[in-house]
């Protein structure tokens, strides 16, 4: 079976449709042209690609706290498809159940983009974190370089389970040894953290394949192991200084994870446990070994189910 055609979930995109959902007014980048991203030109890439899943992430570029196309496309997806949402810090405990009830499981803070005191200076930024861990809900956080150093108390005292975007955006000459990256991988301890390998582009200085993002994924994999480590494509690929696909990224996970289980683990069923999916494999795998042992126990049909 080719990696194309493995179960996988993306873990971080973004839908972008001005057309339909007019970008908000405030918003500090209006993406446009390539960037733009609708939800049935994602899907073609889905199919394409066998995601069978994918968490879409509110971005702050176009639409900033207006949630509309992120809740939009959920609804659309039928299951297919959970999310991240942007917020205010005083958002209420009442309206991220609501937002948890359309299919939202987090919400984005972007200090890459915000910087550090956007945050860790709010007056209401540790009751929103409250709030999400009492409702089992996520935190995706994008920081850079040694961002984290500084946002760690805070995320630690709160308890949240969080997603770090992007391998944590390190400076990519600053070895491994640099103190953010060195508070991420400690932060692999925690039993509440798991990081994304993605979004190369946004902190590597060479050109596609990023060969020197391949000591920070390799020593993420190392730390958080693939229990707490998930695949993203960054679809459609946001002030991408280059032309962008998602193939190549897939080819470049075939070579870092030869095994095909390794991969299973990294693209579907770490995904489907830390973001709240289904894990059909795991009952299909379950259907075929009951098959081998007493082909009679199952009921009609469930031997081709088992099969596939």
């Amino acid at each position: 079976m080719s990696i194309f055609d493995e179960p996988k979930i993306d873990c971080h995109c973004h839908v972008l449709d001005p057309s339909r959902f007019a970008y908000a007014p405030d918003t500090a980048y209006r993406p446009s042209g390539q960037e733009e991203g609708r939800l049935d030109q994602y899907v073609q890439v889905m199919e394409a690609y066998g995601m069978r899943h994918a968490l879409l992430v509110g971005p702050n570029s176009g639409y900033n706290q207006d949630n509309r196309c992120l809740l939009d496309a959920i609804a659309q997806g039928q299951g297919r498809f959970k999310g991240i949402a942007v917020v205010p810090h005083h958002t209420s405990r009442a309206a991220l159940l609501q937002l948890r009830q359309a299919g939202v499981i987090g919400i984005a803070w972007n200090a890459a983009l915000l910087g550090t005191a956007h945050f860790t200076q709010a007056a209401a930024a540790p009751s929103l974190l409250r709030h999400l861990a009492e409702l089992g809900m996520l935190l995706s956080l994008q920081v850079e370089h040694d961002q984290l150093v500084e946002m760690k108390p805070m995320l630690e005292r709160s308890g949240v389970r969080m997603l770090i975007d992007h391998c944590g955006r390190p400076s990519a000459a600053g070895g491994v040894g640099q103190a953010g990256f060195q508070t991420l991988l400690g932060m692999a301890r925690n039993g509440r953290t798991a990081v994304k390998l993605s979004g190369y582009q946004k902190f590597s200085t060479t050109a596609p394949p990023h060969h020197d993002t391949l000591p920070y994924v390799r020593a993420l994999l190392d730390h958080f192991t693939l229990d707490a480590c998930l695949w993203a494509s960054d679809w459609p690929f946001l002030k991408a200084p280059y032309r962008q696909d998602v193939g190549p990224l897939l080819r470049a996970v075939e070579h870092l994870l030869p095994h095909s289980r390794d991969r299973h683990r990294l693209l579907w069923e770490t995904p489907c446990r830390w973001l709240g999916f289904e894990d059909t494999s795991l009952h299909l795998r379950q259907l075929w070994a009951k098959f081998q042992t007493d082909p009679m126990r199952l009921a009609p049909g469930q031997d081709c189910a088992a099969k596939r």
